[in-house]
C-alpha cells in the first residue's frame, strides 16, 4: 500500500462501451493506480445493462454529438445529473479527476457539483475550434473550479491557452510498455521480403483518420513492391473508401474491428504500421503502442506525431495528407532495411518515457499538489512546470 491512499474519482465524457483514447487513458490510469494502493472509481456515460469492469459506474444513456471531427456519444440531462451527485456524494473522494470536462458531458456536470479537489486532463488539439470559442463564456465559470491543470502534449496545451486562456503541466498519455513488447506475432500478418506487410488501424469512415491517404498511395507503393500485403483494422465502411480511390478488396487485406489481444499482434508482426491522420490529434498514442511492439512507423507530419517519434529519430515522416509522399517514404521503410531497424531501436528505447510507471507518477504529483501542501512544494512545483523532457 501507498504511504498516503487516496480516494480518486476519474470521469469521462465519453461512453465507455465505444473505443476510444480518452476512455483507453482513463481505463489505464485507472488500474494502474489501483494497482499502486489506491481506491478508484471512473464514472462514465453507459446503459445500465452494459458490461462494465467493476470499478466503473454507468452515468446514463447516450446521444451522438458531432465534436472535435468526429462523432462522439455523450450524456446529459437531469437523470445523468442525479447520478453524478449521487457518485460524487458516496464517493467521498480526495480528488475528482475530469477528463475534457468542457465537453458537454457527464465531467462538465460533475465539474460543476465536486466539491473535492478537481484535476482536469485535456486532450484535445484544435487549431481553432468555433465549438470552444462559443462554450467559452459558458464554461469558464466551472473552469475557474479546476484547481490544476494537464495536457497530453504541447499542443493540446496550446489549444486549451489560446481557446480558454490559463495553463496547463504537459503529461502525456501512458502506455503499458511491457505489454505491447510481449506481444506475440501472428504468422497471417508476418511479412517477408519478398511481401511486406504494411498496416492501418483506425475508424474507416472517419476523414481525418487518413485511410483515404494511405489508399491513394497503393498503387505507386505497389509499383515498387508489388508484393506489399495493406492491411486495414477497424470498424466503417471500408467498400466506400475503396470506391472513392478506385481500388478493390483486391488491394487491401480487411481485418475488420480487432480485440485488444489481436491489437497486440498485429503490431508485433507488420513490418510498418502507417498513421496516416490528417489532423485533429493532439498526441498519437497508437504510434507509442506500436513502437513498443516494435513495429517500424511512419506517419503524416503532424505536430503531435513529430514529437512522439522526436523528429523523425523514431519513425519515418511524410508530408500529412499527401499519398504521393506516404508511397515515397513507405519505399524507403521497405528498401533501406538497416536504417529501419536503426529507427526501431531507437524508438524502442524512446517509449520508455511513456510507460504507466513515469506517467502516473506525474499524475500522483498533481493529486498531491492539490490534496496537500507536501514538504518539498518548490521541488515538487518547478518539477510540474517543467513539463514533459524528452530525456526522463
Amino acid at each position: 500500500m501507498p504511504a498516503s491512499t487516496l480516494r480518486v474519482g476519474l470521469v469521462s465524457p465519453y461512453a465507455w462501451e465505444v473505443p476510444g483514447g480518452v476512455n483507453f487513458h482513463i481505463r489505464d490510469l485507472a488500474e494502474h493506480l489501483t494497482a499502486l494502493g489506491h481506491e478508484v472509481s471512473v464514472l462514465a456515460p453507459a446503459d445500465d445493462e452494459a458490461e462494465l469492469p467493476p470499478y466503473v459506474t454507468p452515468a446514463g444513456s447516450t446521444v451522438p454529438v458531432s465534436y472535435n471531427g468526429s462523432t462522439a456519444r455523450l450524456a446529459f440531462g437531469p437523470m445523468v445529473a442525479r447520478r453524478v451527485a449521487r457518485w460524487l456524494k458516496e464517493g467521498d473522494h480526495d480528488v475528482v479527476h475530469i477528463h475534457e470536462p468542457i465537453v458537454p458531458s457527464v465531467g462538465l456536470i460533475a465539474l460543476r457539483s465536486a466539491t473535492a479537489p478537481v484535476v482536469a486532463t485535456f486532450h484535445s488539439s484544435q487549431e481553432r475550434s468555433r465549438a470552444m470559442m462559443i462554450a467559452n463564456p459558458l464554461v469558464r465559470p466551472g473552469l475557474e473550479r479546476i484547481n490544476a491543470r494537464i495536457a497530453v502534449s504541447e499542443d493540446a496545451r496550446r489549444t486549451l491557452v489560446e481557446h480558454l486562456g490559463g495553463d496547463a503541466v504537459v503529461i502525456p498519455n501512458g502506455v503499458d510498455v511491457q505489454r505491447f513488447a510481449d506481444g506475440r506475432p501472428d504468422p497471417r500478418w508476418q511479412g517477408t521480403p519478398e511481401r511486406p506487410t504494411i498496416a492501418f488501424l483506425g475508424r474507416l469512415d472517419e476523414p481525418r483518420k487518413g485511410l483515404q491517404v494511405l489508399l491513394g498511395a497503393i498503387p505507386e507503393l505497389r509499383r515498387r513492391h508489388p508484393g506489399a500485403r495493406v492491411l486495414v483494422a477497424g470498424r466503417g465502411d471500408l467498400d466506400r473508401a475503396l470506391d472513392e480511390v478506385g481500388l478493390t478488396r483486391d488491394d487491401v487485406e480487411h481485418l475488420g474491428e480487432i480485440s485488444e489481444g489481436d491489437k497486440l499482434a498485429l503490431f508485433a508482426s507488420v513490418d510498418v504500421y502507417v498513421a496516416p491522420q490528417t489532423g485533429g490529434e493532439s498526441f498519437g498514442i497508437v504510434l507509442v503502442e506500436a513502437m513498443s511492439a516494435g513495429a517500424a512507423v511512419v506517419a503524416s507530419d503532424l505536430n503531435a506525431f513529430r514529437a512522439v517519434l522526436d523528429d523523425g529519430a523514431s519513425g519515418r515522416l511524410f508530408r500529412t495528407g499527401d499519398p504521393a509522399d506516404l508511397a515515397r517514404v513507405l519505399g524507403e521503410a521497405l528498401d533501406d532495411r538497416d536504417g529501419t531497424r536503426a529507427l526501431v531501436e531507437h524508438a524502442r528505447t524512446a517509449v520508455r518515457r511513456y510507460d504507466w510507471s513515469v506517467v502516473a507518477a506525474r499524475v500522483l504529483d498533481v493529486y498531491a499538489m492539490v490534496t496537500q501542501a507536501p514538504a518539498d512544494e518548490d521541488g515538487l512545483l518547478t518539477r510540474l512546470l517543467r513539463g514533459f523532457r524528452r530525456d526522463e
